[in-house]
């Protein structure tokens, strides 16, 4: 989770302007290896699930709120990719594919655990170890904003958090969310709306 300091420029950072010829014609940075390993080469899996696990984790982990359970998905999902890569066809980028396996996966471990799923908020990059007044005040804020988002319509909160903590440009998120890329930048409007009122901003950042 980003540091509680870092929060403020989401409400000044405009919506991206795609460039869709651009990002149509940008190789996926995986694909290669996607190739590399339908022609037998099993290394470059291993290169895949090294440059992706810490992504799949981050993701699975915003689902599911223990530690075990999340690191058993995360594994889980590396086995789907391995047995699935094989068809792969290409049409969105490694990397979405992945994630989308990530979020069905910790979607499917949700409906079948609902009596277990813990119903308190917790986050485990939030610490207190050798921590200063101004640390402890940080980790309040980033508590907040995370039951702040926590609180978002689904749509809005999985759009939000793939632009903002994964970083995905807007068509990797409508690839992920089942939509379109302006329904993506739409949703991603309003959560932010959404957010300012549940935190009580005001529309001046400043």
């Amino acid at each position: 989770m980003p540091a509680a300091a870092a929060w403020p420029a989401l409400f000044t950072q405009p919506a991206s302007q795609v460039d869709v010829a651009r990002l149509a014609e940008r190789d996926d940075p995986d694909r290669e290896l996607a190739e590399r390993f339908r022609a037998g080469d099993r290394s470059a899996f291993e290169t895949l699930v090294r440059r992706h696990q810490k992504g799949v984790w981050r993701i699975v982990r915003r689902y599911i709120r223990r530690d075990a359970d999340a690191a058993d998905i995360t594994q889980q999902v590396f086995v789907r990719a391995f047995k699935g890569l094989a068809t792969f066809r290409g049409a969105a980028t490694v990397r979405s594919w992945l994630y989308r396996i990530a979020i069905n996966s910790s979607l499917t471990w949700i409906r079948d655990h609902k009596r277990e799923i813990l119903s308190d908020i917790d986050d485990d990059s939030l610490s207190v170890d050798a921590a200063g007044p101004g640390r402890i005040a940080n980790d309040q804020e980033a508590k907040m904003l995370r039951i702040a988002i926590d609180e978002l319509p689904p749509k809005q909160r999985m759009v939000l958090e793939l632009r903002i903590y994964d970083d995905l440009s807007f068509k990797e998120v409508a690839e992920l969310a089942d939509c379109s890329e302006n329904t993506a930048k739409v949703s991603f409007h309003y959560a932010v709306k959404k957010l300012r009122e549940i935190l009580g901003g005001s529309d001046d950042p400043r």
